[in-house]
């Protein structure tokens, strides 16, 4: 098999990386089969047209944030379509046994499970990332949101790497926000902070395992594989946070 730099369309960023600039499925539909060890990503919730119903001051929004930005308001069935295909082309490059990692909002979570349940994949659980530290918006008004969903699967098995070290780990994960130094070349609206990433990398992966995100927005899994010395694969739409993540790999930050 070639060497993760040898990939065609991606670019090579140091010994053991490689980006691509463009969308997820047509990047990933480029890769050969059985290349990749663990996926672990964020993809768009498709909550856009979700929070604009609900009558949310999209005016007072923060700059960038996911409800206003005009690339996660698709229509739930086209949406659902595209994550079939994802799923289609995930198992395609995942290892047999490779672990798979999907950050998602609980109310599409039943949906996510299906589709990879029909397309070969073992769902194994739901757990939650809870925020230490999230932005208190309409703290008078409402509960703060401070957890995300993430989904747990295994490719054509039922168990995969699990480096747990004989230790009882529980599907709860709690971390502080990304910090200023992870925001030094810019930052995502949903960036992940590398000590999440790195805590299912650790686990479900082996050093010199290849590590791949579809949706690696600010490059956070990348830096987080180069720390622990993973191989790693990203794919970004979004130029501005291509670069991004160009410059967050090659610096370690």
């Amino acid at each position: 098999m070639a060497e993760i730099k040898e990939f065609k369309e991606f670019v090579p960023i140091g010994e053991n990386a490689c980006i691509a600039l463009g969308d997820a499925i047509t990047k990933l539909q480029t890769l050969p089969d059985k290349c990749v060890d663990l996926i672990i990503t964020d993809p768009p919730y498709n909550l856009g047209l979700f929070m604009k119903k609900r009558g949310t001051n999209m005016n007072k929004l923060r700059e960038g944030h996911f409800a206003a930005s005009g690339w996660d308001d698709l229509d739930f069935n086209e949406w659902t379509r595209q994550m079939n295909i994802l799923f289609q082309e995930c198992h395609r490059v995942l290892k047999k046994k490779g672990n798979l990692i999907m950050f998602m909002s609980i109310i599409k979570v039943e949906t996510l499970i299906n589709l990879g349940q029909e397309n070969g994949f073992y769902y194994k659980t739901v757990g939650v990332w809870h925020k230490t530290n999230p932005l208190p918006r309409n703290m008078n008004l409402q509960f703060i949101n401070s957890t995300e969903t993430w989904i747990y699967m295994v490719n054509d098995g039922t168990t995969g790497t699990f480096n747990n070290e004989g230790k009882a780990i529980h599907d709860f994960v709690e971390t502080a926000t990304i910090s200023n130094k992870e925001r030094k070349f810019g930052k995502h609206p949903t960036q992940k902070p590398i000590g999440l990433l790195s805590h299912f990398i650790e686990i479900l992966s082996n050093e010199n395992d290849t590590v791949l995100d579809p949706f690696m927005g600010s490059g956070s899994t990348g830096v987080s594989c180069k720390k622990l010395k993973r191989k790693f694969i990203g794919i970004e739409l979004n130029e501005k946070y291509y670069k991004l993540s160009e410059d967050r790999i090659l610096n370690d930050i």
